[in-house]
């Protein structure tokens, strides 16, 4: 997406390097932030720099491919072994991360088995790269299959950030919306804050801001008023990852969202690429939710009126918080889903 009169990717690789759009710093400061090593990369995974399951993906292939760059010749095999197991260790909700990982893991270990560690590195990059940009052409596709759900007039709920940032270019549930702007049809769209991270007051606000797309930003529990009054004819929402049942794991909150669209008879859709789609655990109940840090809940990072970013306590000092970073949606809440392919009505 354009920034500036620049095109950008919320991930690419330079050389050794991966680079990313500093999703921390936004919407206040735009800043392109640098990784050298697999362990640097696996950091700002876990920092939540990078945010989106498609983007976290990505960038889980570039640290693949980044510790076959490191690996020596002697010890490759059990060096990028490791690597592998801490890749996979930084978000253990978010299933393309795995999928990337063993995509670009397995290419990796096949050029070393049959041509040594140059070739390993070479497949490992090339393998990474391909993931890469098979995401952008699976979310325009996303885009392309969803805006035939959009009428002209829609106002459309989103949870999160589910836009460029979140799976590299287009996005999933924000494509769709993209492609329907694009074609000229009138949308409006209501972003829910998304707390404690608030990804949708800053990300998915700013990312619309910059499309001219005209937008509401509403705190999280006002989505079901909206809905009451008539004011919501569609959500859509991303995912993290999606089971064989179509219990679907997503953003924290998603799940009421979709209880109160089900009540008002409200289209409550998913967009993801298949990538997303986890086979191989049967229901909603295997998906192992992560759980962070209170602290993104007792403190807010925001800007001050002098122009710097501070971090404030705004809860009772001395209380304890809960957060889990991820609920799950059963598939009977679940209108359909949005994928590069197709639009599934149901997935059993």
């Amino acid at each position: 997406m354009e920034v500036s009169g620049k095109n950008y990717r919320a991930v690419w690789l330079e050389g050794q390097s991966v680079c990313m759009i500093n999703q921390i710093l936004l919407p206040y400061q735009f800043e392109v932030f640098k990784t050298t090593v697999y362990d640097e990369t696996c950091l700002a995974i876990k920092n939540m720099i990078v945010r989106g399951a498609g983007t976290i993906g990505a960038t889980a292939a570039f640290a693949m491919a980044q510790a076959f760059l490191e690996a020596g010749v002697k010890d490759a095999e059990s060096y990028v072994c490791f690597a592998r197991k801490e890749i996979e260790a930084t978000r253990p909700t978010a299933f393309d991360l795995f999928y990337a990982v063993e995509k670009v893991f397995e290419a990796g270990l096949s050029g070393l088995k049959t041509g040594g560690i140059r070739v390993a590195r070479q497949m490992a990059v090339n393998e990474a790269l391909s993931i890469s940009d098979i995401y952008v052409a699976n979310a325009k596709a996303i885009g392309i299959q969803g805006n035939e759900l959009i009428k002209d007039g829609m106002q459309i709920l989103t949870h999160c950030n589910a836009g460029w940032l979140g799976l590299l270019d287009w996005g999933s549930a924000l494509s769709p919306i993209y492609l329907a702007h694009a074609s000229g049809k009138r949308v409006h769209v209501f972003v829910d804050e998304t707390r404690p991270r608030s990804q949708g007051a800053r990300l998915t606000a700013w990312e619309l801001m910059n499309a001219g797309i005209p937008h509401t930003i509403i705190p999280d529990n006002a989505a079901a008023h909206l809905m009451s009054i008539g004011k919501i004819d569609m959500v859509i929402t991303g995912a993290d990852r999606i089971a064989a049942n179509g219990d679907t794991a997503n953003k924290i909150g998603t799940l009421e969202k979709a209880i109160v669209a089900k009540e008002y008879s409200i289209p409550f859709y998913i967009a993801a690429p298949s990538s997303t789609f986890d086979r191989n655990c049967p229901a909603g109940s295997d998906i192992i939710i992560e759980e962070r840090d209170e602290d993104e809940v007792l403190y807010v990072s925001g800007l001050t009126k002098k122009g710097h970013m501070e971090e404030v306590l705004v809860c009772n000092p001395g209380s304890h918080a809960f957060n889990p970073a991820f609920d799950i949606t059963p598939a009977k809440y679940i209108s359909g889903y949005i994928t590069e392919k197709d639009i599934l009505v149901s997935l059993v």
